[in-house]
């Protein structure tokens, strides 16, 4: 039988097979050349000493036993005939993983987006990057593979009950990316090899029957005895960039598309989506969101604080930080950090500045940086009444106008030192940023809300106590961190997936309130492939 040991290396040593051979032999007594395999599970970076290292959970094959690795998913997938089709709105990984599952169970799944395919979309975030053109239907949040393609690809959740973790990654691995991702800790693919990835995933659900359709923006719903049997969408935008259509056929500037159910997995920044909800008297919820700002530190000073090194060892990866505290009752945290990453413009609207973070999988940059946000809760929100279910929505808005108003008309991000954000005094000056539209000294401090800004000025001042070093005036403060998660919910019964009203409706991933990223929609994606083959099966 298989042994499983814990054996402790250095980060040189990571890769070191024949190191982590002897060390497994030693461990459970055998001799080196009587281990047959060996499987790694899971590696995890320690750093709480002054000297980092990886600590492995390995299993030990010996002589006797068998290691028989898993067939691949792909191999059991079949294609679907057509008969059973279901529409799913959104392909970010929400959706592409439910078109996955649904092709598993026989299910003919047509994928619509509203954005371009991953590689046209690229011309889209130089437009808002270079230009500060904004394509609203096409940008960082919206296209193929979601918010995620081109924001850091992260693969780290803690929604470790909502699904099957493993299923998600080796789906991914089996569409190009790298076979590490099984076992780090905090797996990571990179905002450049994320594109391919997802593009590779595509051609998967095209190859087994499935339809994926771009530029087409969902504009009704079609609704019968309190069921919901298709939608309908207009073109906004042209599929591809100089490329023959993803899918079979060219569709006509307006069309009506038919299934037996309908998977909404649109991304919590989908805001029409929400009125259109709303205007068919499908109930929706307001929820409570985080809104913040993007905090950026040269790389080689959370390295050294968190390794407590003068030079990163080059065996290390690009250190990160997660933080946390109280502030009045209320939450203030870390979310979403980019090590050697980039501040990247993340409206989907002109008019609006807001800010966003990834990474290459090298994580190479100089710089690091990460959301700090805190909660925003319904009692936060009593002047804004008015608008009813859509409160927190239209305070998201308004705090990322505001932000734009402040500014030339471009993407420049309004921006202060950390030490003047605290101080509450506008900055000389502003140091280095990966951010590529710029930046500008902005009054932060009176152009978030009050309560907003209290509870980040005493966040940051604890964040610069747990981490001493945080706290400088060679980082940058950058307004505004608002769609880390969506400020409405789409309800649904928590056995059947379904909405509680609209037969065959279901709402799923992080714009309807039930992910967090892109593993956690993944999975909430496979979890409502089901309940659809089960609705179905009825």
């Amino acid at each position: 039988m298989s042994q499983l040991v814990e054996i402790v290396v250095l980060p040189a040593e990571r890769d070191n097979e024949n190191l982590i051979r002897q060390k497994a032999a030693q461990q459970t007594r055998l001799r080196p050349e009587q281990i047959t395999h060996l499987e790694i599970l899971k590696a995890s970076l320690d750093a709480r000493s002054r000297q980092p290292v990886y600590r492995l959970r390995v299993e030990v094959y010996g002589p006797g036993d068998v290691y028989t690795p898993e067939p691949a998913l792909l191999e059991g997938f079949r294609p679907v005939d057509g008969r059973r089709k279901c529409i799913i709105v959104g392909a970010g990984p929400a959706g592409y993983f439910a078109a996955l599952e649904l092709i598993e169970l026989g299910i003919q799944p047509i994928v619509l987006d509203r954005g371009r395919d991953a590689r046209a979309r690229r011309r889209d975030l130089r437009d808002i990057q270079q230009f500060g053109i904004v394509n609203p239907h096409s940008n960082y949040c919206f296209g193929e593979g979601g918010a995620g393609t081109y924001s850091d690809g992260k693969l780290y959740t803690r929604s470790l009950k909502r699904g099957n973790v493993l299923k998600s990654l080796r789906l991914l691995v089996e569409h190009g990316a790298k076979s590490d991702i099984l076992v780090e800790a905090h797996p990571h693919i990179g905002s450049n090899k994320l594109p391919g990835v997802v593009q590779n995933i595509r051609e998967t659900i095209l190859q087994y029957g499935g339809e994926v359709h771009f530029g087409h923006l969902v504009t009704d719903f079609i609704l019968k005895n309190n069921r919901i049997v298709g939608v309908v969408t207009e073109q906004v935008a042209p599929a591809t960039d100089n490329q023959q259509p993803a899918t079979d056929s060219q569709q006509p500037a307006t069309a009506e598309w038919l299934a037996d159910a309908v998977i909404l997995a649109t991304g919590h920044s989908a805001r029409d989506i929400y009125r259109l909800l709303h205007q068919k008297n499908i109930r929706i919820e307001a929820k409570p969101f985080a809104l913040g700002v993007r905090v950026e530190h040269p790389q080689p000073l959370i390295d050294g604080i968190q390794y407590k090194q003068n030079q990163r060892d080059e065996s290390l990866p690009a250190a990160s930080y997660s933080l946390v505290c109280q502030v009045r009752e209320r939450g203030v945290f870390s979310f979403c950090m980019c090590p050697g990453g980039l501040v990247v413009p993340a409206a989907t609207a002109p008019g609006e500045i807001v800010m966003n973070g990834m990474s290459m999988s090298r994580r190479d940059s100089p710089y690091a940086n990460s959301g700090v946000v805190t909660s925003v809760e319904p009692e936060d929100l009593a002047a804004w009444t008015k608008h009813g279910v859509f409160a927190p929505m239209e305070f998201q808005r308004s705090v990322e106008q505001r932000m734009f108003q402040a500014g030339d008309g471009s993407q420049r991000g309004p921006a202060l030192r950390l030490t003047d954000f605290i101080h509450g005094k506008l900055s000389k000056d502003l140091p280095g940023s990966s951010y590529i539209p710029g930046l500008f000294p902005a009054p932060l401090y009176e152009l978030l809300p009050p309560f907003i800004y209290q509870r980040l000025r005493e966040g940051l001042s604890q964040f610069g106590k747990m981490m001493r070093g945080y706290y400088t005036e060679s980082a940058v403060v950058i307004g505004t961190e608002s769609r880390s998660s969506a400020p409405v919910r789409v309800p649904r019964d928590p056995v059947t997936l379904m909405h509680p009203e609209v037969a065959g409706l279901f709402p799923c991933g992080e714009g309807a309130g039930y992910a967090g990223g892109i593993i956690s929609a993944a999975m909430d994606g496979q979890n409502v492939g089901r309940a659809v083959a089960a609705f179905m099966g009825k």
